[in-house]
């Protein structure tokens, strides 16, 4: 079964992120559990985590079919030391607000070398800080979200991921969330059968379907290749309707939070009703 949601607001706390996904007829959805442009934000209040994980069973959203996401601010692969502490910091944060509100995933973008230290430094710093993190907290999974390439951004290449996973101590608390748009913008064809099959079996091969813990469902605006992380609305940008139809179809992605991303939320709720519809 496949579970469609998007990432929904969560002003005026984290409990109205369950309800406002109610509202779209999500059966899944991702939020932010802080300010996702600040580094530091006030704990959150008792009353909120209460009243969340009440509203979640209210309207039957189950941990597996949460996929909060950190702050962008974070660099998890940062060169120097001071934004390496800070973002490490921050990540802490977030993983722990997470098992606060009993979720089990956290998905966050890896980081990137800001053109100042080799790729492979920089991934290795990226396992070193889930390490980190991953043994000062409990229950929750690192889910690497794979990137346009943009700028110095890693983790668009699947092999890239591969190699951070390798390097994560505790691998049943390491997962990966795949975005569509950042997928084909850092050159992953999905526009065929053929295309599509080929890419997934990158992944499987690079990978592993066992990791498999989200995706960001997301038309387009820029071509293949083009290392541009723009979303467009499903069927508006350069992926077109069937490569979310073979998404629909396939086996390997029921059972984890689809999650829309796409620019105009005003028809999120006709985009979920779309995709079902496929």
């Amino acid at each position: 079964m496949k579970y469609i949601g998007a990432h929904v607001s969560a002003s005026g706390g984290v409990e109205n992120a369950p309800v406002n996904a109610h509202e779209i007829g999500a059966k899944a959805f991702a939020l932010f559990t802080k300010n996702q442009r600040q580094w530091k934000s006030a704990p959150l209040a008792k009353s909120s985590i209460v009243l969340f994980k009440e509203n979640c069973e209210k309207f039957g959203f189950k941990p597996l079919h949460i996929l909060p996401h950190d702050s962008y601010l974070i660099n998890l692969g940062h060169p120097e030391q001071e934004g390496l502490d800070k973002s490490r910091e921050a990540f802490l944060d977030e993983m722990s607000r997470c098992e606060e509100l009993g979720l089990d995933r956290l998905n966050f973008h890896p980081g990137g070398s800001l053109a100042k230290i080799s790729d492979e430094e920089c991934l290795k710093r990226i396992a070193e800080s889930i390490n980190i993190t991953l043994d000062q907290t409990r229950g929750v999974i690192a889910v690497i979200e794979n990137t346009a390439g943009q700028g110095s951004n890693l983790g668009f290449k699947f092999e890239q991921i591969g190699f951070i996973i390798s390097l994560v101590e505790d691998k049943s608390r390491v997962g990966v969330c795949i975005d569509t748009c950042h997928s084909f913008a850092a050159g992953y064809d999905l526009t065929s059968d053929e295309a599509f099959t080929a890419t997934f079996r990158n992944f499987e091969e690079a990978i592993g379907f066992q990791y498999l813990k989200g995706m960001h469902i997301n038309d387009s605006k820029k071509g293949l290749g083009s290392r541009v992380d723009r979303h467009d609305s499903l069927g508006k940008g350069t992926l077109g309707l069937e490569v979310f139809r073979r998404l629909m179809h396939d086996p390997r992605f029921d059972d984890i939070p689809l999650i829309l991303e796409t620019p105009d939320e005003t028809i999120w709720k006709e985009e979920i009703q779309l995709l079902y519809s496929l």
